[in-house]
């Protein structure tokens, strides 16, 4: 007689029920389509940004972000940095977020890299400011271009944290790329890339949700 025959029927019973739905449940996750992604709607000045957040990829960077949202603590701040790379000015980064505004601050977050994500600093993504690894609270920016250099390279450097992507408005920020800077403002290392006139994001706040 074989090992399964001598088992109790109850036993039996029990173990099929068990590896049964532990099949049925593989199944439905196969099957399952993937989840909606959050989006959030900045309203500027100058008009609307739509972005979807990948909380798939960047749980904790893109949670972050939902955070500030949801706390209204990106409404009433700035957009107030704009660099171009290159001579062409088809590359660069606009910035935005409290800067600086401790009382608007949550904790800092750990660093999520691209190594880690997947994620890359493509055109139209968004990305997290920061100094150190691991600092980064409420400043995030958004990619004109391909600067995939931003993600970092494996045991060098960490790169910085991608989270989402623009979905409606990148006309929009373009155009702020392209408005005046002062050349006097804020810190020597970034003294020539303040907007003159800082663009204000009136409030942020979450819409209907997109799948991947």
């Amino acid at each position: 007689m074989s090992r399964a025959a001598r088992l109790p029927i109850r036993l039996l019973a029990s173990l099929a029920v068990l590896f049964g739905g532990a099949l049925a449940a593989a199944q439905t996750t196969d099957d399952d389509p993937p989840p909606a992604l959050p989006v959030v709607v900045m309203h500027t000045a100058l008009g609307d940004v739509r972005i979807e957040l990948d909380t798939v990829h960047a749980p904790i960077t893109a949670g972050n972000f939902l955070r500030y949202v949801d706390a209204k603590r990106f409404d009433d701040v700035t957009i107030y940095r704009a660099v171009k790379i290159g001579d062409d000015g088809k590359y660069g980064l606009v910035q935005g977020g409290i800067r600086g505004d401790r009382a608007r601050a949550f904790e800092p977050i750990p660093h999520e890299s691209p190594a880690t994500t997947g994620l890359s600093h493509r055109d139209a993504t968004i990305s997290m400011a920061r100094e150190a690894p691991g600092s980064a609270t409420g400043d995030f920016f958004f990619i004109v271009g391909d600067l995939v250099s931003l993600d970092g390279a494996p045991d060098k450097d960490p790169g910085y944290a991608v989270f989402g992507r623009v979905v409606e408005g990148m006309d929009l920020i373009r155009a702020i790329l392209e408005l005046p800077r002062s050349e006097t403002a804020d810190q020597e290392a970034m003294k020539g890339q303040m907007l003159a006139e800082p663009v204000k994001i009136l409030r942020t706040q979450r819409v209907a949700a997109t799948s991947p």
